[in-house]
């Protein structure tokens, strides 16, 4: 019987991404599967503030062994901006489209973009709390290419690409992938635990 997580989030894409890298080393049930129908604020100034909250929000509601994470898109020029706040850059109603359009408007003359996509998870086993960070380094290009992917990926390229990250099939994108880095921690975390089962 293989470990089986509840995943705590109510976005399909993150589902995904994380659910390619698995390939089947344990099951994730998501808050739609496990009836759960919450959004879980994020009020907190730090990626990882946020996730513990979620993670904890799950764990309270479910007593189940559960995981969270936390996404940010930090540009080096804008001092980290927009960081924990990347979903709402532009408002509350996490148009994407709108905060891509804040964010080149902030960098329309700068030259030095560098950023870095950070994702923080929150794991909660056996009634203690672990944290995994993945971090993917590359830069914001000044127009969006491609139509793959979710959130600022269309301006997004990572180092040792030419490509954005919307320009990429999944398989491509989690070479690079800041999601996949923490997860691959998560697994090797759960690989050791005296409970796992292949």
């Amino acid at each position: 019987m293989k470990t089986t997580l509840i995943f705590a989030t109510n976005n399909q894409h993150k589902v995904e991404e994380i659910e390619k890298v698995l390939n089947g080393y344990f099951t994730i049930i998501t808050l739609k599967e496990a009836g759960i129908n919450i959004d879980i604020p994020e009020p907190y100034n730090t990626l990882h503030e946020n996730a513990r909250a979620k993670a904890r929000t799950i764990f309270s509601i479910t007593h189940q062994n559960c995981f969270s994470e936390d996404t940010g898109l930090e540009v080096e020029a804008l001092n980290g901006e927009p960081g924990v706040k990347s979903a709402r850059y532009a408002g509350s109603d996490r148009d994407f489209q709108a905060n891509i359009s804040l964010l080149l408007h902030k960098l329309q003359h700068i030259e030095k973009r560098v950023a870095q996509f950070r994702t923080v998870i929150t794991l909660i086993y056996n009634n203690e709390e672990y944290y995994f960070e993945g971090i993917c380094r590359g830069k914001i290009i000044s127009e969006q290419r491609g139509t793959n992917g979710f959130g600022y990926d269309p301006v997004f390229v990572p180092d040792g690409s030419n490509k954005t990250f919307a320009e990429m099939a999944l398989e491509e994108k989690n070479i690079f992938s800041h999601r996949k880095k923490a997860t691959e921690k998560l697994i090797a975390f759960l690989s050791k635990q005296s409970t796992w089962k292949e």
